[in-house]
C-alpha cells in the first residue's frame, strides 16, 4: 500500500536528517517486503517469524543505538522511527527487538564487565545471540521492589532462585538478563544476573492463549538453585536503579514506535473507506461521519510524531527524564489503541478478521498499554510531579 502524504502533514521529514532518514526506510522497505505479507499467518498461528532475525541484524536494528561491539551507534531519534517502521509491521516484531536492544544489550553495555560486553554484544548485534530481561513476576508487575527472586553467594558463584512472567523472547534466549534481591532481601540489594541458556535448574515455558502479541514469544522463566558465575554478574548497578534505568530506556523507544501501528491503522482505513461504496455507490470516505473518524486519527497521530520526535531529540542531547517519557509513553500508547479501535469501526465487519490490519494492531496494543509501565502508573508519575504527593501508596 502506498504511502499517503497526509500522514506527514506537519513536515516530520523536514526535521530529520539524511541520516535518520535513510535508517527508516531501509527498515520500512523491509517491513513491506519481508514483514508485511508474512505477518497475519503468524499472528493467526501463534509463531514468531524467527527468519527475520538476520535481516533485523542486517540492517542494524539490534542495539542500534548502542556505540561499539559491533552495533549501529544510531543516534535515538533513527532509532525511535526504526522501532516505528518495525510497529506498522506487527508489535512482536518491534518487541523483539525492543527486548534484545533496550533491556538485555542495554543494561550489558552500561554496567556489565569488558569481558561480558565483549563476550555477549557482537553476537548479540548479529542476532545470534538472543536475549530476555527478567524482571516482572506473576506477582509483581507494578511494584518490582516486591520481587520474591532471591540469590544466594556461594564461593565464586551465586544460587538464584525464584520465577519471572510475561518474558519476551524467553524462550528462544540464549541470555536472561534477571533481576534478584541478594542476601538482606531489600530492594537496594537487587542485583543483575546474566544466566545462560543450559544452565542446570533454569528453564523457560511458553504462556498459552494469549490473543495479544501472538506473533511473539512470550515465556514464564524458572530458576531453581541456578549457579550463576561471578563472572555473570553485573558489577556497575546494585539496586532498583539498574531494571528501572533499563525500563525507562525502553519505554522512550516504545513512546516513538506505537505511532508505526497508528500510521497502518490510519492508512489502510483511508484507503478502504476510499474504496468502499454503500447506499447511492458513493464513497464512505464522502460521508461526514467517516471523515471524522479520519481527522480525529489524523489529528493524533501529528500529536504523536512531534511528542515522540521532541523526546527523543532531548534524550540524544541529554536533557530527557523519567516523567517525559511517562507524558510521551501514556499519551501515544492509549492514541494508537484509540486509533485502531476507530479504524475497525471504519472496515466494519471487515476490520474483525485479520485480513486486515487494525484489530491485530488493536489486540497487540492492549498489551502495550500494560507492559513497560502500566498506563496508571504512567498517570501516577506525571501526578506526582504535577503536585508533588506520591500517590503510589
Amino acid at each position: 500500500m502506498p504511502r499517503a502524504d497526509i500522514t506527514d502533514l506537519f513536515r516530520i521529514d523536514d526535521l530529520l536528517s539524511a541520516e535518520e532518514k535513510a535508517a527508516r526506510d531501509a527498515v520500512a522497505r523491509f517491513v513491506d517486503a519481508e514483514v508485511l505479507p508474512i505477518i497475519g499467518q503468524h499472528f493467526r498461528d501463534g509463531t514468531f517469524p524467527a527468519h527475520l532475525i538476520p535481516g533485523l541484524a542486517e540492517l542494524g536494528v539490534l542495539g542500534a543505538n548502542l556505540q561499539g561491539y559491533g552495533c549501529a551507534g544510531m543516534n535515538t531519534v533513527s532509532y525511535g522511527l526504526v522501532l516505528q517502521e518495525l510497529e506498522r509491521g506487527d508489535s512482536g516484531l518491534r518487541s523483539f527487538a525492543s527486548v534484545q536492544g533496550s533491556l538485555c544489550m542495554f543494561p550489558i553495555h552500561a554496567y556489565g564487565s569488558e569481558e561480558q560486553k565483549t563476550r555477549f554484544l557482537p553476537g548479540m548485534a548479529k542476532g545470534q545471540l538472543i536475549g530476555c530481561f527478567g524482571l516482572t513476576e506473576p506477582d509483581f508487575g507494578s511494584n518490582p521492589g516486591g520481587m520474591r527472586a532471591r540469590a544466594r553467594k556461594d564461593g565464586d558463584s551465586w544460587v538464584l532462585n525464584g520465577t519471572k512472567a510475561w518474558i519476551t523472547n524467553g524462550s528462544i534466549a540464549d541470555v536472561a538478563v534477571v533481576w534478584a534481591k541478594t542476601d538482606d532481601g531489600g530492594p537496594e540489594s537487587v542485583r543483575g544476573f546474566l544466566v545462560e541458556k543450559g544452565m542446570p535448574g533454569f528453564s523457560a515455558r511458553e504462556i498459552p492463549g494469549k490473543f495479544s502479541l501472538r506473533a511473539s514469544r512470550t515465556s514464564e522463566l524458572s530458576f531453581q538453585d541456578v549457579r550463576v558465575p561471578d563472572r555473570n554478574v553485573l558489577p556497575g548497578v546494585v539496586g532498583l536503579r539498574g531494571p528501572l534505568s533499563c525500563l525507562n530506556n525502553a519505554r522512550a523507544g516504545i513512546a516513538f514506535a506505537v505511532t508505526g501501528a497508528a500510521i497502518a491503522c490510519f492508512e489502510g482505513a483511508r484507503e478502504y473507506a476510499l474504496a468502499r461504496t454503500q447506499f447511492d455507490g458513493k464513497s464512505i470516505a464522502g460521508y461526514q461521519l467517516t471523515q471524522e473518524k479520519l481527522a480525529d486519527m489524523l489529528q493524533e497521530i501529528v500529536k504523536a510524531q512531534l511528542l515522540g520526535l521532541r523526546l527523543a531529540r532531548l534524550k540524544d542531547e541529554g536533557k530527557s527524564n523519567p516523567v517525559m517519557v511517562s507524558l510521551a509513553k501514556r499519551n501515544n500508547v492509549k492514541s494508537a489503541l484509540d486509533i485502531a479501535r476507530v479504524a475497525r469501526s471504519i472496515y466494519g465487519a471487515n476490520g474483525i478478521t485479520d485480513d486486515y490490519p487494525p484489530v491485530r494492531h488493536m489486540l497487540n496494543l492492549e498489551s502495550v498499554f500494560t507492559y513497560e509501565g502500566t498506563h496508571e502508573v504512567h498517570t501516577l508519575v506525571l501526578g506526582k510531579a504535577i503536585t508533588g504527593i506520591d500517590a503510589f501508596g
